[in-house]
């Protein structure tokens, strides 16, 4: 079960983004309502929060409760010599939180077994975390020295090359974990982030779409793509992305603020103003919101 039990990370859960203000769109402004968008656009695009990285440490819920901990445990007393017994526990260990009994436990598995290339990869994510990127780094690299074919590692390393603005190297690593055929929605949904952060929306658009067709039920990808949309003109198809995102997540505020982008270029201000509304209640620091708000008051 060599290439069980370790952690995978399908839920969206975000890392902190780094943005620049290069990711205006590409479109000449030829009005004063197109440039009033150009503008809030680069600013949705520069400051968005919820639209990050697809990360995190997660196995199925039920790994991470108490009484599976428990229950994994047992199974490590019974087999004090099996690396994998560890590693699966590390990895609940991971989900409930517990990071540094997770890495005593990958550190165990990897004692046993210094060629356990996914509890490498495991505690990896764990460093990646605790915010400690080199340590992170250094254990994917070493699970890719061991199997340079483990689609995960390119995905996790480019995760924390991303978090930490080196986009030439996580695209790098993104385009190895996608010629190894991943099938992790995040590869396509985070490359898709550094393609718009760098303008390219057309391949961005493509990607989210891969990561839709991947995780169809979780709103980011919609939500980002709406965004492409937006910068590239494609407002209907911006409007439809981002509506699909808040039936997904109606607590979703930078998806309200694009909504109310999306009506604001249709030249619908009234229902803009709602949407603005809608996503500054719901996060009163985020600008792209209170700007919408004080552009369409009155509408």
């Amino acid at each position: 079960m060599s290439g069980r039990g370790f952690l995978r990370l399908g839920p969206l859960l975000s890392l902190s983004p780094v943005w620049t203000t290069s990711m205006m769109p590409t479109r000449t402004a030829s009005s004063p309502l197109a440039l009033v968008l150009a503008g809030t656009l680069a600013l949705a695009l520069a400051g968005c929060t919820t639209t990050g990285p697809i990360s995190g440490v997660n196995v199925e819920e039920a790994q991470g409760t108490q009484a599976n901990i428990a229950s994994l445990t047992a199974v490590v007393k019974q087999n004090p010599q099996n690396p994998e017994a560890y590693n699966v526990r590390g990895a609940a260990l991971g989900r409930a939180g517990r990071f540094e009994e997770a890495i005593e436990d990958f550190n165990k598995a990897i004692s046993l077994n210094p060629r356990f290339y996914q509890a490498y990869a495991n505690r990896g994510l764990i460093y990646a975390r605790q915010k400690e990127a080199q340590k992170a780094v250094a254990d994917f690299n070493t699970s890719l020295r061991i199997n340079p074919n483990y689609d995960e590692a390119y995905v996790r390393r480019a995760d924390v090359y991303r978090e930490n603005n080196r986009p030439r190297e996580a695209l790098a690593d993104y385009n190895s974990a996608i010629r190894l055929s991943t099938t992790a929605p995040r590869a396509y949904y985070n490359r898709g982030l550094l393609y718009q952060r760098s303008r390219q929306h057309e391949q961005a658009i493509a990607d989210f779409s891969k990561a839709i067709s991947l995780a169809d039920r979780r709103p980011e990808p919609y939500n980002a793509r709406g965004l492409s949309y937006l910068a590239t003109g494609s407002t209907q198809n911006a409007l439809d992305d981002v509506n699909t995102a808040l039936e997904l997540n109606p607590n979703y505020a930078e998806a309200w603020v694009n909504q109310g982008l999306a009506y604001e270029a249709q030249g619908n201000k009234a229902k803009a103003f709602k949407s603005f509304t809608k996503g500054a209640k719901l996060d009163p620091a985020y600008a792209p919101a209170k700007e919408g708000v004080s552009r369409t008051r009155g509408a």
